[in-house]
């Protein structure tokens, strides 16, 4: 598998979660029935990163999300938004410019033009203001 495809798994898993709360080990389960989501061990370290991180990954989300609250983003929205800023900030093989790349393509492929901005201006912002603090800190 590709990063991009365990990425896309990981990010329908993500994504089912949010619509149903069912436990995650029961959509893998079902993901493999139907065979139509791959699951495997790097899909699981990003869905259960991101979910087990998902709390402090919506803080962010609320921090830079200027239009929106938590409540109004699409499950969509949301599931790519809290891949992308678990991968930038808990995942040492993925630089944050690559999980913000994927995360703007996962959007054109699965949500709408404006929901693609949306998202692009979301981690743009974080991206700048922790490349800002790296800065100061350096």
């Amino acid at each position: 598998m590709t990063r991009r495809e365990i990425r896309d798994s990981a990010f329908k898993l993500v994504f089912e979660q949010l619509l149903r709360d069912d436990d995650i080990q029961e959509l893998y389960e079902i993901a493999e029935e139907i065979e139509e989501i791959t699951v495997n061990d790097e899909v699981k370290k990003i869905v259960e990163g991101t979910l087990e991180h998902a709390e402090e990954l919506d803080k962010i989300i609320s921090g830079y999300s200027k239009s929106r609250s938590i409540a109004r983003i699409s499950k969509l929205n949301l599931a790519i938004l809290r891949i992308a800023l678990y991968e930038s900030i808990y995942d040492d093989n993925t630089p944050m410019n690559a999980a913000i790349s994927e995360a703007i393509k996962l959007s054109m492929t699965y949500t709408y033009q404006e929901d693609t901005s949306f998202i692009n201006g979301v981690l743009g912002a974080f991206s700048r203001d922790t490349k800002k603090e790296e800065t100061a800190n350096a």
